[in-house]
């Protein structure tokens, strides 16, 4: 088995791009969701986009977000990637795609084996899907919790579409889910940080190390 494709998410400093990208990680999350701890400006956007020029592929992170903050968004910062974080609809989600030209990925919280058959829905609509742990009832954030969900529950899972996995991962245990999972990506955010929202240099690298030696 090939090693996963990387994300390091919430992005929103010059020194956690520079880490990130020191990493060698495939991709560079975005945040643009105010309640977030990890929420970037427009300004902020367009500064690390163009600090990072091409170098990873930056993703930006969206919630339930209209037409315009999205193509604000990747005016800024040249975003590669658009990951839809809330309710979005497979139409809503094709919709994107085809207006922007972009890849989507469809993030899908997980608690239960309905949640993963529900993933058969964004076939053809998102490029990619991304199983994160489902968020407490009130959570004033979708993700970035640091919750980790039972990853046997994607042995059910039998659709076309390519998928990544994402909740409470971190250094010490990505190797492990990488290899009980199959996953193609991993990703990570609260897994690196010192603090909600302050990336971490050493568990950035340390969490690209264990997830390539998986």
């Amino acid at each position: 088995m090939s090693a996963p494709a990387i994300k390091i998410c919430g992005i929103n400093t010059s020194a956690a791009l520079d880490a990130t990208l020191a990493a060698r990680a495939d991709y560079a999350g975005l945040v643009f969701f105010p309640p977030s701890p990890r929420h970037v400006t427009i300004r902020d956007a367009a500064l690390l986009g163009a600090r990072n020029a091409g170098r990873s592929r930056l993703v930006g992170l969206f919630v339930d977000a209209d037409d315009a903050t999205i193509g604000e968004a990747i005016a800024a910062a040249h975003l590669d990637v658009l990951q839809l974080h809330g309710h979005e609809t497979p139409e809503r989600a094709a919709q994107l795609k085809a207006q922007f030209g972009l890849p989507v990925w469809k993030a899908l919280s997980v608690a239960a084996p309905a949640d993963v058959a529900a993933a058969a829905r964004y076939a053809g609509a998102a490029d990619l899907l991304l199983f994160d742990a489902k968020a407490p009832k009130g959570a004033a954030i979708p993700g970035g919790l640091g919750l980790v969900f039972d990853w046997a529950l994607l042995n059910a899972y039998r659709g076309p579409t390519p998928w990544g996995l994402a909740g409470g991962l971190g250094p010490d245990n990505v190797a492990d889910a990488v290899r009980q999972t199959g996953a193609e990506l991993v990703d990570v955010s609260s897994g690196v940080e010192s603090a909600p929202g302050v990336k971490d240099e050493s568990r950035i690298q340390a969490f690209c190390r264990a997830a390539r030696s998986a």
